[in-house]
């Protein structure tokens, strides 16, 4: 029996849905666009929208699910909420914080957050992070939390050095 993902991030844009589902779709190589909904002529005095301009944009991310809406700019990212993506190695990092804070916005970048050409802010993390971050007594995670309070795109040796001592 398959699975359906209950819960899905909604994101938001001015009038860039469609745009920016294929940036993202082009950044991660599990990815794809599922399906895009136009808007009709019915409540065009609410939306303002023209008919058949894009409305929604469903796609997925190595299989999470999204939908963008071409909302309007009544509504703006902020870093309340991001996504996070966790890498492997240091070449997946680099690989994604290339990807994703092209264009973006440069003084938004710390301790491997970062926000994209739409503004949607990223954490682009190794996947060891919570574990070396776990313990706040441990001198390990002091070291490795400090190290990486110095950083803007995270260093997996680096963080692994000072974890090490």
């Amino acid at each position: 029996m398959a699975t359906t993902q209950r819960i899905r991030p909604f994101l938001w844009f001015d009038n860039q849905a469609e745009e920016a589902a294929r940036f993202y779709t082009s950044v991660f190589k599990n990815a794809r666009i599922v399906r895009i909904a136009r808007y009709g002529q019915a409540g065009v005095e609410i939306h303002g929208r023209p008919a058949g301009s894009v409305m929604t944009v469903e796609f997925e991310l190595d299989g999470q699910k999204f939908t963008a809406l071409n909302g309007g700019p009544h509504f703006k990212f902020n870093e309340a909420v991001s996504l996070e993506v966790d890498c492997d190695t240091q070449e997946e990092i680099d690989y994604y914080w290339e990807k994703l804070s092209a264009g973006g916005d440069p003084k938004a970048q710390q301790c491997g957050w970062l926000k994209d050409k739409y503004g949607l802010s990223w954490q682009v993390v190794p996947a060891a992070i919570a574990e070396m971050l776990s313990d706040e007594k441990s001198e390990k995670s002091q070291r490795a939390f400090a190290a990486m309070m110095q950083m803007k795109k995270l260093d997996i040796a680096a963080l692994k050095k000072a974890y090490d001592g």
